[in-house]
């Protein structure tokens, strides 16, 4: 049973989008007949249609930004216009006119300088948040980590968190320290040092997982999502070894995924983003590892029962395809079933239950479209592909996902969390078995929830990235 769920505040152009998508009609123009306007409004509505989910609704990703391309209004319009395919930024001259696109980098301009200026501060001013059945106090556990992307509970009490430019931290007690022996990390677009994970022997083996966006060693660039283990110790990280590293290579700076489960019998499940190739990579499972979920070995080897085989019969290290930017995954801890979540393009971000062999239909079937507006396909649903068990219109851009276990938060118990890195919140979604019946959102404005995890102290911590940017402990207020 799937279910989807449609936001407040849905402007007119995505909304016809979302209506096109069912009816299989040009994102242009909406009948004027039937008393409607142009899907191309002024520039306000165009960046909250086309913009806000990538840049933020407040322009808060352009904000103190390193501007690769430039920041003028001649840049900005060249960039809108004729997009940066590396970098995940779609052309956009087929959407809107010279004009359009003028006044839109203008509105930019003007957000951006508004917003230095007045120091707009969206934050919440207290740390109480009240949810329809429960109230919890916020309490950061670890600060000054600029964007955190992971995070990892080691036996002593201590959390090990990555940080996306390419550092590790050991926090315990309030306190960080650095850890030393990261490998060199890709830190452009979306890459960088990304999730950790410790092998469930770590008190006796010292294992520890990440994943990052490695780059090519011949070819600068070029870069691809890899795990590595080593044994952290008092020097840092030491005995490294690659365990996995997601072929091909690719230009793109975007999509790398990636998040990391172990299934408590010495397998590593590891989540691959599609790396911005949607008509090739997903789809492909001859020598293709990009938009996938896989499976291997603690060390690296290929489990023999693993669902997808080679040409010559051999096991390899896929376990879904069709997927495109999974950036939440766990285990149901009652069915065991494995869970994620994952961004869909405009619309149609996705949870899915995974099963091995299957097909989660991206780019074939969709509930979204592409961010210029364009039709990605007029399928949601088609044979051979397995429907996402909910669906987001608009997207809420995902990431982390954890399963409420435990006392300490009864009302919320057995519910599935995932953050938001677009509206800034945490999302609680509540179950019926596997059926998702409601959802609220929690933490409004907190800031982009890159992680949610349940920690073997029973509470629920949350990654939050700048301007907010901490580890934070969800309290249960009495």
């Amino acid at each position: 049973m799937k279910s989807y769920l449609l936001l407040p505040g849905l402007t007119l152009a995505a909304l016809t989008s979302i209506c096109c998508i069912k009816h299989n009609k040009p994102y242009t123009a909406v009948d004027k007949e039937k008393g409607s306007v142009s899907v191309n409004e002024g520039p306000k509505e165009n960046y909250a249609a086309y913009c806000a989910g990538c840049h933020g609704e407040k322009m808060n990703a352009f904000v103190d930004r390193n501007w690769k391309h430039g920041s003028s209004l001649d840049d900005l319009v060249k960039g809108i216009k004729n997009g940066w395919p590396d970098d995940g930024m779609p052309a956009f001259a087929q959407t809107f006119s010279d004009k359009e696109i003028e006044e839109l980098a203008q509105y930019i301009l003007t957000g951006i300088k508004e917003r230095k200026e007045y120091d707009f501060d969206d934050r919440p001013k207290s740390d109480i948040f009240k949810s329809e059945k429960l109230t919890v106090r916020l309490e950061p556990v670890v600060t000054g980590i600029h964007i955190p992307w992971g995070m990892a509970f080691l036996p002593d009490g201590g959390i090990l968190v990555t940080e996306r430019g390419g550092k590790m931290y050991k926090a315990f007690n309030k306190q960080k320290q650095e850890i030393k022996g990261v490998p060199p990390v890709v830190a452009e677009g979306q890459g960088g040092l990304l999730d950790v994970a410790i092998h469930p022997d770590f008190a006796k083996n010292q294992w520890v997982y990440f994943s990052y966006s490695k780059p090519h060693p011949d070819n600068k660039r070029l870069a691809t999502t890899a795990v590595m283990r080593a044994k952290l110790g008092r020097g840092g990280l030491s005995e490294q070894q690659i365990v996995f590293e997601a072929q091909p290579y690719q230009s793109t700076r975007h999509h790398y995924g990636s998040r990391l489960v172990f299934d408590g019998k010495g397998h590593l499940f590891i989540s691959v983003g599609e790396r911005g190739n949607e008509r090739e990579n997903p789809q492909t499972t001859d020598n293709n590892q990009l938009g996938k979920i896989h499976r291997i070995n603690d060390d690296g080897t290929i489990p023999a029962d693993n669902p997808i085989k080679d040409k010559s019969g051999k096991a390899t290290s896929l376990y879904t395809y069709g997927n495109r930017n999974p950036q939440g995954l766990a285990l149901h801890p009652v069915t065991g079933e494995l869970w994620e979540n994952e961004h869909g393009p405009r619309g149609g971000d996705e949870i899915n239950i995974l099963e091995p062999g299957k097909n989660y239909g991206w780019p074939l079937t969709s509930y979204g479209i592409n961010y210029n507006g364009t039709t990605i396909t007029d399928k949601t649903t088609a044979p051979g592909i397995t429907d996402p068990q909910h669906y987001w219109i608009p997207s809420i851009g995902p990431s982390g996902l954890t399963f409420v276990t435990g006392d300490k938060y009864k009302p919320w118990k057995g519910a599935v969390l995932s953050g938001s890195l677009r509206f800034q919140y945490l999302n609680l979604s509540y179950l019926d078995g596997t059926k998702i019946t409601g959802e609220e959102k929690l933490l409004k404005n907190i800031g982009r929830v890159r992680d949610v995890r349940m920690a073997p102290d029973g509470f629920i911590y949350v990654a939050v990235e700048e301007p907010a940017a901490a580890i934070y402990k969800l309290v249960p207020v009495q």
